[in-house]
């Protein structure tokens, strides 16, 4: 049965619609009202704050953690300096994903990983011969995401970071108001924002703090429903849905690679060993056989075909997780479209999608499925450039 997080006594009256999901294992709120409208807005025009405490958090520590960390993840995280976060993925020795998430060097030996999946057995598999300490911080810290053009604005007046120097994937230990902690200038909407890190003990005065200074700058909660409109306008993969975690799979064809998930600009095969390096080499000589790409699907043939069942056209209310069948031109299944939504502030129906090599060309015409009156139906959609939605103070100072 899920468990509440530390910010669930402020989390829990405000939920008026009563709709919750069980995230990793603690009760989250897929949307405070009935619709997630306002606090989708809120994250693209405002500010929203978003009980983040699911995800999982480890501390490495000691002299090798450097080592460590540089071993286990495709990205040379040997090379980050204290203060920055790197956004990374670490694969299992045929050089299939087995998770992404950040790293952040808090101190010259203190490491914070974040990860969607249990990640603390495969930490300690890695770290014999290795001069380190891990701490599983998951139940220890609670975590809140404040996402946003205003995010900046109500950090700078109740806390004491210079948040005007803190640049993007940066991280800063701060206080907010009298509660000490970290903020992060990080998050998964694609938007200006940034992540608070405190003990669990200082949870609901965090919160308290947050809400009471962003009034004036439009601070609304947030929930699931509005950070997954979000992300996919964002670009951003979600683990057991654009992908599988390759531990947890049997079938090969079920497994990806970093370069078959966008995240080729990552790895670095020219500095020393990491788990899959050599897998991941022969790839790239190779080629990857899948290509993840973004999709705007053609809202003039909705209409058409909802059209010709004399009805106006209907899309889902939330973000939707269903796989869609892509095709080419030809008629052939060339992928597979994951994600998919409504983006109210672009005006799109986009997907996040994997296709066939050959297929990814940015302007190219596709199809995709979409079923109206249980008839299987195809529109097109064009391949277009990840991510959808980009804005500029998203990195700018």
């Amino acid at each position: 049965m899920p468990i509440p997080s530390p910010f669930h006594e402020r989390t829990s009256p405000l939920c008026t619609s009563y709709r919750w999901k069980d995230w990793a294992g603690y009760c989250a709120v897929s949307s405070y009202d009935t619709s997630h409208e306002r606090e989708y807005f809120a994250f693209r025009e405002a500010a929203g704050l978003l009980d983040v405490t699911p995800l999982y958090k480890y501390e490495v520590t000691g002299k090798d953690a450097a080592a460590l960390l540089g071993r286990m993840m495709v990205r040379d995280v040997t090379k980050l300096k204290v203060g920055r976060v790197a956004y990374t993925c670490w694969c299992d020795d045929g050089g299939k994903v087995v998770d992404d998430g950040t790293v952040a060097r808090l101190t010259e030996d203190h490491y914070r990983v974040t990860a969607a999946d249990p990640t603390l057995h495969w930490l300690h598999a890695l770290s014999r011969g290795f001069d380190v300490a891990i701490e599983d911080s998951s139940a220890r810290l609670g975590a809140l995401a404040l996402q946003g053009p205003t995010s900046r604005d109500i950090l700078k007046s109740v806390s004491d970071a210079d948040l005007d120097k803190l640049k993007f994937f940066g991280v800063t230990q701060a206080k907010i108001g009298s509660i000490p902690g970290w903020i992060s200038r990080t998050g998964y909407t694609g938007d200006l924002g940034y992540e608070v890190w405190v003990e669990n003990a200082h949870a609901l005065a965090t919160w308290d703090a947050l809400i009471e200074a962003g009034r004036p700058y439009g601070i609304e909660p947030a929930g699931l429903d509005a950070l997954d409109v979000s992300r996919v306008e964002a670009g951003y993969v979600l683990l057991s849905n654009d992908y599988f975690s390759a531990k947890k799979v049997v079938l090969e064809s079920r497994k990806s690679t970093p370069h078959e998930l966008g995240f080729g600009w990552m790895v670095d095969l020219n500095r020393g060993n990491f788990i899959g390096r050599d897998a991941i080499a022969a790839e790239v000589k190779r080629g990857s056989i899948w290509q993840l790409v973004g999709l705007e699907i053609s809202w003039e043939e909705l209409e058409a075909l909802y059209a010709s069942f004399n009805l106006p056209p209907s899309l889902p209310v939330t973000a939707r997780r269903d796989a869609l069948p892509v095709y080419a031109e030809d008629g052939r299944q060339i992928g597979q479209a994951t994600s998919h939504t409504w983006s109210p502030i672009l005006k799109k129906y986009l997907a996040i999608a994997s296709v066939r090599r050959g297929f990814e060309t940015l302007g190219g015409k596709l199809r995709i499925e979409h079923t109206v009156e249980y008839e299987r139906r195809q529109v097109t959609a064009t391949v277009a450039k990840l991510p959808f939605y980009d804005p500029e103070r998203k990195r700018k100072p």
